[in-house]
């Protein structure tokens, strides 16, 4: 039951968070912008996520299920809302609570699956709930040449979700560490202060991030992702865009290049799972990140074949490293602060995303649009190498 709920609410906010991406081209032809102001759209969803990390934090005190429920509720919304959007402006508005709740779901449902899974196959849990995810993308994908240009229609369908929003917060079941850690941290608490060996009651999240060892930990993967993000998010949102603006290709040609690498990464979040369990997080982490990064670049480097095998191996390297890092940032952290210290990773990310896209943005009108993001390469290596001073964890203990 908990796989299945928790597929569900990932594959309803995947579908509500890649529409704007795949309908990216549709949506600056109406309303006439330009790559600066895409990049500016970006960044403004990016600050979304610090409202993921308020959030995150009250999963850790009151538990998984409710605030995936929750996400999957205002996201669902979002998307609703975001039909009705009359300008790119209110249009980035409203999408920065969409990406709140999605940024929501996806850290308290991976910080659910590594608590649940056993630990010789964390990694491949959480590479199931990658792959099932990209089932709401891959719907976009296929429903969106039929309906193009109107894009609007496929944010109305995302607000169905909230439908389901009920049933996640009925049927998803509470993960048994999150209750057993709450259970003792209650019991050990008393007038005269916490029982010997009782994690600690501090009521927050972040608060126990800052402790050692886990402080360093955090600093440490934070500025990984916000380095990788530098080069990812720019790539990530404006790809369409640079097939379709630049390359000049057609939406159906956009849209089998995103099947083609929907496959590819839907075989490496499996091969990326197996490959976790069976060698650890470190190494796979490091070689699978320089490789996204080296890929991503050469996508915007040469012309339209070298976009399409870049944009393939792109996306398999990228999907192999998800469920590595997924299981390594549940193992790296304690119980009492895991959603907390997702959603704070992602807040690092926000912040190396806003710094990517108003480079793209400043540098395209002398580079182009491919040099721009082609840069951020140089970044990404670096945040690469910053995993050695992270410690290894494959099939240890959750720390509480």
């Amino acid at each position: 039951m908990t796989l299945i709920w928790a597929a569900i609410a990932v594959v309803v906010t995947a579908f509500e968070g890649s529409v704007l991406v795949i309908a990216l081209p549709a949506i600056a032809t109406d309303f006439h912008a330009n790559t600066l102001t895409l990049s500016d759209l970006g960044s403004v969803l990016a600050i979304g996520t610090l409202g993921a990390l308020a959030l995150s934090t009250l999963a850790d005190r009151f538990g998984r299920k409710r605030l995936v429920a929750i996400g999957v509720a205002g996201s669902s919304l979002a998307s609703l809302a975001s039909a009705f959007a009359p300008s790119i402006a209110i249009l980035a508005f409203i999408r920065l609570f969409a990406v709140c709740f999605e940024v929501l779901v996806v850290g308290v449902v991976t910080a659910l699956i590594v608590e649940e899974a056993p630990p010789e196959h964390r990694g491949a849990s959480v590479s199931v709930i990658a792959l099932l995810s990209g089932i709401g993308f891959g719907i976009v994908v296929f429903a969106y040449p039929f309906i193009a240009p109107h894009w609007r229609w496929l944010f109305y369908a995302g607000g169905l979700g909230v439908m389901v929003a009920p049933l996640i917060w009925w049927l998803l079941p509470e993960s048994k560490t999150w209750q057993r850690v709450h259970a003792g941290r209650a019991a050990g608490t008393s007038e005269a202060g916490p029982a010997i060996g009782t994690p600690r009651l501090t009521g927050s999240g972040l608060r126990v991030l800052m402790e050692r060892p886990w402080r360093r930990r955090v600093l440490v993967i934070s500025a990984m992702t916000a380095l990788l993000a530098v080069l990812l998010e720019p790539a990530g949102l404006l790809y369409t865009v640079y097939a379709s603006f630049v390359l000049h290709w057609s939406t159906v040609a956009i849209s089998i290049l995103i099947v083609v690498s929907g496959i590819a990464g839907a075989v490496s979040y499996l091969a990326g799972g197996y490959l976790t369990d069976r060698f650890g997080r470190r190494g796979p982490a490091i070689a699978l990140t320089v490789a996204t990064a080296a890929a991503t670049s050469l996508s915007f480097a040469t012309g339209s074949i070298g976009f399409f095998v870049g944009n393939v191996f792109w996306s398999g390297f990228a999907s192999a490293s998800t469920p590595v890092f997924g299981a390594w940032s549940g193992e790296l952290f304690p119980t009492r602060a895991r959603a907390t210290a997702e959603a704070a990773i992602a807040v690092a990310g926000a912040l190396g995303s806003i710094a990517g896209l108003q480079a793209v943005g400043v540098l395209s009108a002398s580079t182009g649009l491919g040099g721009a993001i082609q840069l951020g390469g140089v970044a990404a290596v670096a945040g690469a190498l910053l995993l050695f001073l992270l410690p290894e964890t494959k099939q240890q203990p959750l720390p509480e």
